[in-house]
């Protein structure tokens, strides 16, 4: 199944394959760290890296729009990596981007890196709102730690799972859901994770490809 519908704080939500959450009564996704720019950040850099990741993240994104009803895209932070994310060719492919989605209702909840690349682009008409921007039930942070009304969904930690199978394993983005908030994968095509392992009452979905499955807690 390439989704994953689950009850938080009394709403159904839909955790996806795609490493994002979709609220069906808001027609809202909610991506966290996409990380736009951080391959042109690297190069800026000297580091070698390969080309194509802002490409990657925006195709992503439309894929997710074509299939679902979405008015409404809320970002958990870290939408730009860094100052050179301003660079001209990554602006220009999301203004493109933007061009083709006019009527999308973008809002972001700054994160820490988003604070030192600053705000996008005015032509992207995003909304910029601080943490923890409270919505319904929910509290839409960036960090999972802050202390909020409602109950929390946030990045920040680009949560991987370790699944093992005898002396094999591999590392695979996951849902974190507890009592309290959720941490979404990481979005973003070139963005890497955490290895995160379950507290008592957590739950984990880990993506695989264009599948999503529950991992037993024990």
């Amino acid at each position: 199944m390439n989704a994953a519908a689950t009850i938080l704080a009394g709403e159904e939500v839909l955790l996806l394959a795609q490493k994002a959450l979709y609220w069906p009564r808001e027609r809202m996704l909610v991506i966290a760290d996409i990380h736009f720019g951080k391959a042109a950040s690297f190069r800026a850099l000297g580091i070698p890296v390969p080309r194509g990741t802002t490409t990657e993240n925006l195709q992503a994104l439309d894929a997710l729009l074509a299939a679902r009803d979405v008015r409404h895209i809320l970002f958990l932070g870290d939408f730009l990596h860094a100052k050179a994310a301003h660079a001209s060719a990554t602006v220009q492919a999301m203004l493109a981007w933007r061009a083709r989605h006019p009527d999308l209702v973008l809002t972001l909840v700054r994160g820490n890196h988003d604070r030192h690349a600053g705000d996008p682009a005015a032509q992207l008409a995003v909304t910029m709102v601080d943490e923890p921007y409270v919505l319904g039930p929910f509290a839409f942070c960036h960090h999972p730690d802050l202390p909020a009304d409602g109950y929390v969904l946030a990045g920040h930690v680009h949560p991987v799972y370790r699944l093992r199978a005898g002396r094999e394993s591999m590392r695979l983005p996951c849902f974190l859901v507890g009592a309290h908030r959720a941490i979404l994968p990481s979005f973003g095509s070139f963005t890497g994770g955490h290895e995160i392992e379950p507290g008592a009452g957590d739950r984990l979905y880990l993506a695989v490809e264009d599948t999503i499955f529950p991992l037993e807690n024990k």
